[in-house]
C-alpha cells in the first residue's frame, strides 16, 4: 500500500502561514547552504500530491509555471463549483474516503502538502503514515497551525534528525 506523507516547513510555534496567510517568512529564510532540505529525493518518491485550496493558491503564487505538472494533483475545497484544470483534479468527496481508497491504488507515495486543515482531516482519519518536518528558526506568534489547531491524538514515533547550518531541524516521524 502506497504511503501518504506530510513533507512540510514550519516556525517554532508550530505555524505553516502567519496571521494573515502569508508564506513570505518562509520562502525568504536565509539559505546559505544552498541546499533543498532533501525535497528533490522526497519529490522523486512521490507520484501524487493532496493540497487543501488555500494551499493550492499559494502554490500557483509561488512559481510562473504549476510546479507539479508530471503528477496526480488532487485539490479539496469546500466550494465544488471549481473545474478540473490540465493539472489538477478538484475533489468533491470528503477527504478521508477519497484518501482511503487514492491509499490502496498502485503508485508511488502521496504527499499531502497542506494546509492545516486537509492536514488535520486526513489525520483524524489515521490516514498519515510520515512526517517530515523542517522546524525553521523563527517565532511567529500567531497564524496558521500544521494541524488547523483542532484538538486529537495521534502518536508517531521519531526516526531521525537532521540539522542544518541555517538552523533549520528535520524530523521524520512514523504513525506509531
Amino acid at each position: 500500500m502506497r504511503k501518504l506523507k506530510i513533507y512540510i516547513a514550519t516556525s517554532l510555534d508550530g505555524y505553516i502561514a502567519d496571521h494573515n496567510g502569508n508564506i513570505e517568512w518562509l520562502t525568504g529564510f536565509p539559505n546559505p547552504e544552498q541546499t533543498d532540505y532533501g525535497y528533490a529525493d522526497f519529490l522523486a518518491g512521490i507520484d501524487t500530491t493532496l493540497m487543501g485550496y488555500k494551499t493550492y493558491q499559494d502554490v500557483l503564487k509561488l512559481s510562473e509555471t504549476f510546479p507539479y505538472p508530471g503528477l496526480a494533483n488532487y485539490i479539496f475545497s469546500r466550494d465544488k463549483s471549481h473545474q478540473d484544470t490540465e493539472f489538477v483534479t478538484f475533489v468533491k468527496e470528503e477527504a478521508g474516503a477519497f484518501v482511503s481508497r487514492l491509499k490502496s491504488l498502485p503508485g508511488k507515495d502521496i504527499w499531502l502538502i497542506g494546509g492545516g486543515e486537509l492536514n488535520a482531516a486526513i489525520l483524524e482519519h489515521d490516514l498519515v503514515d510520515e512526517m517530515i518536518i523542517h522546524t525553521m528558526p523563527v517565532v511567529l506568534g500567531a497564524g496558521r497551525s500544521v494541524f488547523a489547531g483542532i484538538p486529537m491524538e495521534k502518536t508517531f514515533g521519531l526516526e531521525s534528525v537532521k540539522t542544518y547550518s541555517s538552523g533549520v531541524v528535520e524530523a521524520r516521524y512514523t504513525r506509531s
